[in-house]
């Protein structure tokens, strides 16, 4: 910074304020320190700053599963909402979520020197007595139901499951069948939970579930064993990337959609409405997900003892042409 002021004709003072980007210098004066920094290839040191700011302006984020779309979507939502607040993102996959996994996980990034922590937990680990993640470092965590513990952002994942099970009972179809997600999953817990209630406050007896594990293939197997059933008619399927298997599976078997059987997805993927048929599915905003955990890890950087909880963000019901009334209805 003193080769910058001596070459630029100005104090330090001034090198550090046009770095820093704070006003009360004149343009030219910029333009001068901005020349003199090209001419020396200075870069400000991010250590030194955050020593003296006493922050890295940096956010962890610890990571379950790579795999899977709702993870990558909100992974890119929060870089994207970190970078505009200023913020980089330091990402961390662990691959199994034990407590010594979490804690390992924690101490790695104490070394690499974050401010805040986002967990992306599809799995219920935070729901164990005995896990618990370190204290002394603010914490968001998405896609769980430990909002009695942490501070937690979600999508509505009840509500959503509701509107795609009311949408085909409305268009007449005598039940609803699911294809369910992993056990272990958070989330399809949740929705396998709300179509269950749905059609039992319809006074319906719910079929069994069938299950996968998020994927198209294990979508396919499912839906073999669901077309061999006469009397589904209707399938809720708890991600769009198993509706796509299934549609296939379908197809092979001779039963067509929407005009024999209706399939709703959940999440809404970009390539969703490309789906033969395009597929009626229930959007997810991943991009306020992430938006809200960057905002609520930034809020407990200002409160030292941030009150847990739970947001939960809205979903809506996309209609395209993979659902229609049941046949003779």
């Amino acid at each position: 910074m003193g080769d910058v002021a001596r070459l630029a004709g100005v104090s330090a003072q001034t090198v550090s304020r046009v770095s820093n980007g704070f006003a009360g210098v004149t343009e030219e004066t910029r333009r001068q320190v901005l020349d003199a920094m090209r001419e020396l290839d200075y870069r400000p040191n991010s250590a030194a700053r955050a020593l003296r700011r006493g922050e890295f302006r940096t956010l962890g984020v610890i990571t379950f599963s790579l795999s899977t779309l709702g993870n990558i979507r909100t992974l890119d939502a929060i870089a994207t909402s970190a970078a505009r607040e200023g913020y980089a993102v330091t990402l961390l996959p662990v691959a199994v979520p034990t407590q010594d996994e979490v804690n390992g996980a924690f101490s790695r990034l104490g070394e690499l020197a974050v401010d805040a922590v986002i967990v992306i937990m599809e799995t219920h680990l935070l729901d164990a007595a005995t896990v618990s993640l370190p204290p002394g470092i603010p914490v968001v965590v998405a896609d769980s139901d430990a909002g009695d513990r942490y501070t937690v952002v979600d999508t509505d994942q009840a509500g959503g499951a509701r509107d795609a099970v009311r949408h085909l009972l409305d268009l007449g179809h005598g039940t609803v069948w699911h294809l369910a997600g992993p056990e272990d999953s958070f989330a399809a817990q949740r929705r396998a939970n709300a179509w269950h209630a749905t059609l039992a406050e319809a006074g319906l007896v719910p079929p069994p579930p069938v299950r996968g594990d998020w994927s198209a293939e294990s979508g396919y197997r499912a839906g073999l064993l669901l077309a061999e059933q006469p009397d589904c008619t209707a399938v809720f399927a708890a991600n769009d990337q198993m509706a796509l298997g299934l549609l296939r599976a379908l197809h092979e078997r001779g039963r067509t959609v929407p005009d024999e059987v209706s399939v709703v997805g959940f999440d809404d993927i970009p390539e969703s409405a490309s789906f033969l048929p395009p597929l009626t599915t229930i959007h997810q905003d991943f991009a306020e997900v992430g938006r809200l955990c960057v905002e609520g890890v930034l809020a407990g950087m200002r409160r030292p003892t941030p009150e847990p909880g739970t947001t939960l963000v809205p979903t809506r019901l996309v209609s395209r042409r993979s659902t229609a009334p049941p046949p003779g209805h």
